[in-house]
């Protein structure tokens, strides 16, 4: 199946469909300008950091209790690189189709709060955002737009220690409330699941295509690249997550021109 065909079949999918899974990743904000940690062209592309340590070293829950000085010096690379990054067509797309689906959800690994911007509401934001900060000392929490004028690390107000981004940093647990939901929902069910912009190597993001392969609903993935779930789905859009949408939408409605 060609391009243009693979596209009708998915814009059909998702004409039929009520109950929707978007599960995004990098390769949704990549079209946003921001880069990965890894993969090609990404800011620790096949190297180590400046302190000899890999990324996931660096941004580990360990790493941030035993010195969290360096932890926080690659947090705010990484914030500095995506300061002031909007969301694109993808984002937007997918936040209208949530407007128009009442039982459409989105499923991101992603930080940066890009879908929350374009307007999406039911999202569940596994790995937490870049913009809300908390204690690890006592409960205090406060919400930031960027890092600019922060002290690294930044220390709380109400009682001197460290704040840091609610974020799961690599060795750390997942938020239970979000885990809770997204069990909720695929127990509910879906009709479609659209895997977006992920290589999907967390089972918990490959884990709802493998359960609609399983439950014969159909999955659909948009990325340039193989991954963990494509040999899962029904269809694979071999495309950037901006222009897939892009197409998608203009084929959903044709009156838009």
């Amino acid at each position: 199946m060609d391009e243009s065909a693979t596209l009708d079949a998915v814009a059909a999918l998702l004409a039929d469909a009520s109950r929707i899974l978007f599960i995004t990743g990098a390769g949704i904000s990549a079209d946003s300008g921001l880069p990965t940690y890894r993969g090609i062209g990404g800011l620790y592309h096949e190297r180590l950091t400046a302190d000899g340590l890999t990324i996931e070293e660096a941004l580990s829950g360990h790493m941030m209790a035993a010195r969290p000085a360096l932890t926080w010096k690659y947090i705010a690379e990484i914030e500095a690189n995506c300061r002031g990054a909007q969301p694109n067509a993808a984002h937007r797309v997918i936040a209208a189709l949530e407007r128009e689906k009442p039982d459409a959800w989105v499923l991101t690994q992603n930080v940066d709060g890009l879908h929350r911007a374009a307007g999406s509401t039911r999202l569940i934001e596994i790995h937490g955002t870049v913009h809300h900060l908390r204690c690890t000392e006592c409960r205090h929490e406060r919400t930031v737009e960027d890092f600019a004028g922060l002290r690294l690390p930044p220390e709380c107000p109400a009682c001197g220690g460290v704040l840091r981004p609610d974020i799961v940093l690599f060795g750390e647990m997942l938020p239970a409330p979000a885990v809770g939901r997204l069990e909720h929902l695929i127990d509910a069910g879906f009709d479609l699941v659209v895997s977006v912009g992920t290589t999907s190597v967390f089972p918990y993001i490959a884990g709802p295509v493998w359960w609609a392969r399983q439950a014969g609903v159909p999955a659909v993935e948009i990325n340039p690249g193989d991954t963990e779930v494509s040999h899962l789905v029904r269809h694979r859009l071999r495309m950037p997550a901006a222009r897939a949408f892009e197409e998608l939408w203009r084929r959903l409605h044709p009156e838009a021109g």
